[in-house]
């Protein structure tokens, strides 16, 4: 069986926005390791050492979101853009609700939660880290 696990990055941000992801999921970081206790790290500038080289949280049974930050000193650019979409299917209604109300605060809502012709309870969003969600139950099941 493949798993597919979102990968994010941030251009320093990424502990911020994990742990208001952890707020909205619940659930502990199964790994959390900073730029500056990397092998190597003494190459790194100090105002980049606070920045995440990798963190996971698991988000369901079968899924675990992940992110790191770029590193500007190496070249790394982060261009926001809107070519993907988180996509969350749920169980119920009220769960659409709440991973929506929580992901969404202080973000942009592109469509609220509303019963779709395809036969899904349907919303997408922008939150406030520059992340495109989409929170899905399927109300024909």
């Amino acid at each position: 069986m493949t798993k597919a696990h979102p990968y994010l990055n941030f251009d320093g941000k990424a502990e911020e926005a994990f742990n208001f992801y952890k707020s909205v999921f619940g659930g502990e970081f199964t790994f959390l390791q900073k730029m500056g206790d990397v092998p190597g790290s003494d190459q790194i500038p100090e105002h980049e050492k606070n920045r995440v080289m990798h963190v996971s949280l698991p988000i369901s049974e079968h899924t675990t979101l992940m992110a790191s930050d770029c590193l500007p000193s190496a070249g790394h650019v982060l261009v926001e853009g809107n070519n993907m979409y988180i996509s969350l299917s749920v169980d119920s209604r009220e769960e659409a609700d709440r991973l929506f109300n929580g992901l969404s605060a202080g973000g942009n809502v592109e469509m609220p939660m509303e019963d779709m012709f395809w036969g899904d309870y349907f919303g997408s969003f922008k939150d406030k880290f520059g992340i495109q969600w989409m929170i899905s139950y399927n109300t024909q099941a």
